[in-house]
């Protein structure tokens, strides 16, 4: 799940220092990110027209407890769904419920585990039949950034180097970054130091310029990776239930999310697939 400020939301548990795991960490979000992938693996199939997005959220949670695991985001906040289902133009924190399925829907299901103690968080986009060309070359532009920017990862490059990548390669394609949402620390943690931007810098409607924090990353450092891409302007809007952010021009979003751990000499991606099935179509 995205984390909702740049400020931190968890001042309980978030002290604003970036932890160091050693390998006994590593191995329990290994087993969590597993899980969490292996869950939007078992979706995938389950994705098309005329299916309801409760539909797919039960499936999940029914997951999720069979393999002897909790969803972090049931109870977080007040939140009561296993999964966040974003359609179309719906940027992150879409609620799960009655709304059906139609061809040529995009969407993206995020998912959040806990397997012993450790939080596996990830999310992918999916399709209800065939998209347009657009959408999915929107779709294929998020992927390709993701993974920009986990490529940007190694020990002595910055959290600025990562934004970096993703925003010089969304942007290259004519999309544009949300910035208004970010990724996170985690661990034992769901949202945890530090706060991951997708951009190097930006212009406000002011002319102030806001650049990422140049944070080094160092060997043990966990976060995720959750760029939302927008077909347009990369402008929000959170709708009356507090949780759904749109594009406030309508136009479609996309986002995927790794979790991730800083290696020695890279990055090692705790939920990718474990099928392959990192991106549509499935």
């Amino acid at each position: 799940m995205t984390d909702t400020t740049l400020d931190g939301d968890e001042t309980e548990t978030r002290t604003g220092a970036i932890k160091i795991h050693g390998p006994e960490a590593f191995e329990g979000m290994r087993k969590a990110g597993r899980l969490a992938a292996e869950s939007l693996d078992m979706i995938a199939g389950e994705v098309k027209p005329g299916v309801t997005t409760g539909a797919l959220d039960d499936m999940i949670r029914e997951f999720v407890l069979d393999h002897g695991a909790l969803s972090a985001t049931i109870g977080y906040r007040g939140y009561r769904h296993a999964s966040c289902i974003s359609l179309n133009h719906v940027i992150c924190h879409g609620i799960p419920g009655d709304k059906l399925l139609k061809a040529g829907d995009i969407m993206n299901i995020d998912v959040t585990v806990i397997v012993d103690g450790w939080h596996g968080d990830t999310s992918r986009m999916y399709y209800a039949g065939e998209p347009k060309v657009k959408a999915r070359r929107l779709v294929d532009t998020t992927y390709d950034s993701l993974m920009a920017g986990i490529a940007a990862v190694k020990p002595g490059a910055t959290l600025r180097d990562i934004g970096r990548a993703i925003q010089t390669l969304a942007e290259g394609q004519g999309f544009s970054v949300v910035r208004d949402f970010c990724g996170h620390g985690l661990g034992r943690v769901f949202h945890d130091a530090p706060n991951v931007v997708h951009y190097a810098e930006y212009k406000d409607r002011w002319g102030g310029v806001h650049q990422a924090p140049d944070t080094e990353l160092k060997p043990g450092m966990f976060f995720t990776i959750e760029p939302m891409i927008n077909e347009g302007k990369p402008d929000v809007k959170l709708l009356k239930d507090n949780w759904t952010a749109v594009s406030r021009d309508k136009s479609l979003s996309a986002q995927f999310e790794h979790s991730i751990g800083v290696t020695e000499d890279g990055a090692e991606i705790f939920t990718k697939s474990p099928k392959g099935l990192d991106k549509p179509p499935y």
